[in-house]
């Protein structure tokens, strides 16, 4: 509960920031839905309406039903905590009027799927229970605040990512020497998988798509699981996407092979060069990186890099937050297309950890590369060991 400890004082501290009086994660049968934040804290579970209150006054109080109490007495990150046994009402307007907060913060987001766990229905609840207060009128979103309180990675929340990291580069060795020309994708992703589990780790994303794989031409682009079907050849390369689980922290990392046809020592010139613009519009990305640089300025430097080298455009964002989630929501490096909302002009901030990543599809399969950095108080330092050449497969 370390971890836990350390954002409940980073979301108090952050209150301030954000001119929050008060931030408030409202809930109920957190077993079939959740909010996304509560992971930060344990994710402690409530069976009926439960509210969780961060104060700017540094309380952190709890409302929940008689029963669903003990376990967040347990976590001892809520005191006090209010319990009740027909209605939420009467203990939560309570409260408020205690703290009497001029601005209360509540997790809706229209961009933000981590910011956005409260549903609809609770939302009309909350409103009816504070009909007739003068708090229903001091709601607003916590979009922002969450945003900051998710992304800028407290110091035991940037060590087990990078652990994560560390795992999943010594699967990548552990594939690597083994691969040979002839596998399918989907015998490939149960090696992998059987890699990841004897580590005692948890894949990052759903087993279905985890490890993501695209071995030579044919292999469809996107987030299709792996084929029985599709095999790699001599003279293809594989892609593969991958990231693991230590203690409830991600990694998320894509590295690229070259299978060499009989008589061959290196790839051929194709290859060399789209895997160059590929790390080169990567590199260049990372340089732009520092506190305060909106993401869409860092995408669109690596998508220029791109097209002057001859390759199109990649048709996604050019990197996201990594944390609790391989897709941790906030702030990222992305374009200012329609389907990201405002999120392309989120400011970065020290703290946060992202990938860059981006590939393009070339006559003997897809090569793209993903590579994760940690942003400082005036750049960003690589958590992962950029790849530098294709790997190789002897033929």
């Amino acid at each position: 509960m370390m971890i836990g400890w350390d954002k409940a004082q980073q979301a108090t501290a952050l209150l301030d920031e954000f001119d929050l009086g008060a931030w408030m994660i409202l809930v109920r049968e957190t077993g079939e839905h959740s909010d996304p934040v509560l992971k930060l804290f344990g994710d402690p579970h409530a069976v009926w309406p439960a509210a969780f209150v961060f104060a700017r006054s540094g309380e952190r109080i709890a409302v929940t039903g008689l029963g669903d109490d003990q376990p967040v007495r347990q976590q001892g990150l809520f005191d006090p905590i209010h319990t009740y046994t027909q209605s939420i009402r009467e203990s939560l307007v309570g409260v408020l009027e205690q703290l009497d907060p001029d601005v209360i913060g509540i997790n809706y987001s229209r961009d933000d799927v981590t910011a956005d766990g409260l549903t609809h229905g609770m939302y009309l609840n909350l409103l009816r229970y504070l009909e007739g207060t003068p708090y229903a009128g001091r709601l607003v979103s916590a979009e922002l605040f969450v945003e900051a309180l998710r992304g800028r990675k407290t110091a035991g929340e940037r060590a087990l990512v990078q652990r994560a990291i560390r795992e999943t580069d010594a699967v990548f060795q552990e594939v690597g020497d083994w691969l040979r020309a002839g596998l399918s994708e989907l015998e490939i992703a149960y090696f992998v998988r059987e890699r990841v589990f004897r580590r005692g780790l948890a894949l990052a994303w759903d087993a279905e798509g985890c490890p993501g794989l695209n071995a030579g031409p044919s292999s469809p682009w996107g987030h299709a699981g792996p084929a029985a079907d599709v095999r790699v050849a001599a003279g293809d390369t594989l892609n593969m996407d991958l990231g693991v689980q230590v203690e409830g922290y991600c990694s998320d990392l894509q590295r690229v092979w070259y299978f060499l046809r009989p008589g061959e020592l290196e790839p051929p010139a194709e290859v060399m060069r789209a895997f160059a613009a590929v790390a080169g519009a990567i590199q260049t990305a990372s340089g732009l990186v520092r506190p305060g640089v909106p993401g869409w300025e860092v995408d669109a430097a690596a998508r220029s890099y791109l097209t002057k080298a001859g390759y199109p455009e990649f048709p996604h964002a050019l990197g996201h937050s990594v944390g609790r989630s391989a897709h941790d929501g906030g702030t990222g490096f992305y374009p200012r297309w329609d389907r990201y909302g405002g999120k392309p002009y989120g400011r970065l901030a020290a703290g946060g950890i992202y990938t860059l990543e981006l590939g393009v599809r070339s006559p003997v399969g897809y090569i793209g590369l993903e590579e994760m950095i940690a942003i400082t108080e005036d750049g960003c330092e690589w958590l992962s060991e950029p790849q530098r050449a294709p790997y190789l497969v002897a033929g």
